[in-house]
């Protein structure tokens, strides 16, 4: 699981950056506000990722902030929501905005993403409107490690949801490696915690 890239930004597309990273240029997939920000070329840079397969090739989605990657992840637990089109939401409207209006249930907001259709929208609101706040709550200031450790979690076949329930039962204590944390919410999952 790859769950953060950092290295040398070698080119920019419209939606996708190539980062040197020991050797290696990898192809990330990242929302739209992010190129403005880790522009020029040439540039050092850290993204927080989730690797995904489409079509059966790995795709890894990037960005700039753990909350953003984090609402990526609960968008990709709404049915019918695939990483392209959670992508799209976060891209034409901003993590913030996109959090807004799903509070709000400002369903016109999110149907002008492309790709997005009313239905596709009322389903994020009806899913996602009572859990942004607790995915704020429960993440807190360990957003990277939870975060790392959600995504490790769902690369394994479980659902975000179960992720988040998981990870939120967890001890926090500041001695835990990311690795400890995945053992201990396989194991709480198990029922053997």
């Amino acid at each position: 699981m790859i769950v953060g890239v950092r290295g040398t930004l070698e080119a920019v597309g419209p939606d996708w950056v190539h980062i040197l990273v020991g050797g290696v240029t990898l192809q990330v997939s990242v929302p739209a506000a992010a190129i403005g920000e880790l522009a020029p070329v040439g540039n050092q840079v850290r993204l927080f990722t989730n690797l995904r397969m489409r079509d059966e090739q790995p795709v890894l989605y990037g960005f700039l902030s753990a909350a953003s990657l984090s609402l990526f992840l609960l968008l990709n637990g709404v049915s019918g929501v695939g990483p392209r089109l959670a992508l799209a939401l976060i891209s034409s409207l901003g993590a913030a905005r996109l959090q807004q209006a799903i509070a709000t249930g400002d369903v016109e907001a999110l149907n002008a993403a492309p790709g997005v259709g009313r239905r596709t929208a009322g389903r994020v609101v009806l899913e996602l409107k009572g859990k942004l706040e607790l995915e704020t709550d429960e993440i807190g200031a360990a957003a990277g490690d939870m975060t790392e450790v959600i995504a490790a979690l769902t690369a394994l076949g479980y659902s975000t949801l179960e992720a988040r329930r998981a990870v939120g039962s967890l001890e926090d204590s500041p001695d835990l490696t990311m690795e400890d944390r995945v053992r201990m919410a396989l194991q709480q999952m198990s029922g053997g915690g």
